[in-house]
């Protein structure tokens, strides 16, 4: 995990360091700094939704929804990743209290059957008699195609879409895709997809056993996935607060206003 992070790294390391190696986490982060491994975020951009289509697209059923257990609601997306060969495209399913990947499926193309292949690999780990799960995505043509929506409806899954294209609507799945590129596939020189696959699945095991989460109070996805409750977070929403900031500021009242009232 070359690019896990100097939290999570500090927290899988702590319990061996003692003695003159004990050291806090703004000492941890000096070291890192010092010594030139602070990860630095990279930025790419490829066009993955195409939600201009005439299928029908659904309502967002998860505003405000927050899950207690696994698989009562999942999440997907797609991400492209760069090869020699040119572009594969990543389709996922992830279970949005977890964090767990569990379905996903590489395909050259952004055709349907590999975003339905990824969704059969989630149902065959599917509980036998859960229903009503809810499964969330953006309006991509992929998850509002026929094949799609009939297999969830065979599997009684309520039908949840993002309203524009604002990536905080699906935030959980935007994350992962990230977590996986930025932490591991960016880093490495792929030649080809079927180099990609056999990578992926290492990569996927490795992100579902060994990864820390902040979200999960410090835990692996599969350990979370066999729990039930709210997590501890171990990170700061920046988002609410700069919206916090902002609020304070606009409603603030100054004297020359007061005078002017008067």
């Amino acid at each position: 995990m070359p690019r896990l992070g100097g939290r999570k790294l500090l927290e899988r390391i702590q319990c061996h360091l003692s003695g003159e190696l004990c050291m806090g986490r703004d000492s941890f982060f000096d070291f890192l700094r010092d010594e030139g491994l602070l990860v630095r975020k990279r930025r790419n951009r490829v066009r993955t939704t195409y939600s201009n289509h005439w299928l029908h697209k659904y309502p967002n059923l998860i505003k405000g929804f927050i899950p207690h257990k696994a698989h009562q609601l999942w999440v997907s997306d797609i991400t492209y990743i760069e090869t020699s060969e040119g572009f594969g495209y990543l389709n996922l399913v992830t279970d949005a209290y977890s964090r767990k990947i569990i379905g996903w499926e590489l395909g050259k193309s952004l055709e349907a059957k590999h975003t339905v292949a990824a969704l059969q690999m989630a149902l065959n780990q599917l509980p036998k008699g859960t229903v009503n799960v809810i499964h969330h995505s953006d309006r991509g043509v992929q998850y509002c195609c026929d094949d799609y929506v009939k297999l969830l409806r065979k599997n009684h899954f309520q039908i949840s879409m993002t309203e524009n294209g604002d990536p905080r609507e699906n935030a959980i799945a935007e994350r992962v895709n990230g977590i996986l590129k930025t932490e591991w596939l960016n880093q490495m020189k792929l030649a080809s997809l079927e180099q990609t696959t056999k990578e992926l699945n290492l990569i996927v095991k490795t992100y579902n056993q060994c990864r820390p989460h902040g979200s999960l109070d410090m835990n692996t996805p599969e350990y979370a996935h066999y729990q039930h409750g709210e997590f501890k977070k171990h990170w700061k929403n920046y988002y609410n607060n700069v919206e916090k900031t902002e609020l304070k500021i606009n409603s603030f009242v100054t004297p020359n206003k007061v005078m002017a009232k008067l």
